[in-house]
């Protein structure tokens, strides 16, 4: 996947969209990660202040073989919103980096960001705390999420760039 897009083209193009095909999620989302600008087809997690899934996830393939080659997924995290523990740190980041994700979408907090900040992976997060989730062995993977008031789906496309982050049904390029 190519990382050469530009997130306000593709608004551009479907600022007419009312099919609910093209969303954009509000301005609310810090960047943490070594790569500004990522993209890929989405798989998600719906967890609150607990990392179990999340940990799962990135130490799982992060990536799909097609046709037109590998292409690195991104995960998106529905953490509620919660400011008060932190979904992902150094070690899952470098999980996350290892195997391959194009990058980590978080409606909730992040720590090790020194540590965050030199992984090759996109992360985005509302903020950094540094208290660390319960292991309660709770969530959902691959299910709708809402982050911050949009739907987010599992196969979806997520394109992230300095201007923001977006979301597709499909492909957009």
């Amino acid at each position: 996947m190519s990382t050469s897009f530009a997130t306000c083209d593709f608004c551009d193009a479907h600022k007419a969209d009312s099919s609910g095909d093209f969303r954009v999620l509000p301005p609310a989302f810090l960047d943490f990660g070594q790569l500004k600008t990522f993209a890929g087809p989405v798989e998600t997690v719906k967890c609150f202040e607990d990392n179990t899934l999340v940990k799962a996830a990135v130490d799982a393939q992060g990536w799909i073989d097609t046709p037109q080659g590998r292409v690195a997924k991104v995960l998106v995290v529905d953490g509620g919103g919660s400011l008060r523990r932190a979904l992902l740190g150094g070690n899952l980041g470098a999980a996350a980096a290892r195997n391959g994700w194009a990058g980590v979408v978080i409606d909730g907090c992040v720590r090790d960001t020194a540590e965050l900040a030199g992984h090759a992976v996109g992360i985005r997060a509302l903020a950094a705390m540094p208290m660390p989730t319960e292991k309660r062995q709770e969530g959902q993977a691959q299910v709708a999420v809402q982050i911050q008031g949009v739907w987010v789906r599992p196969g979806d496309w997520l394109y992230a760039d300095a201007d923001g982050i977006v979301v597709s049904s499909k492909a957009l390029q």
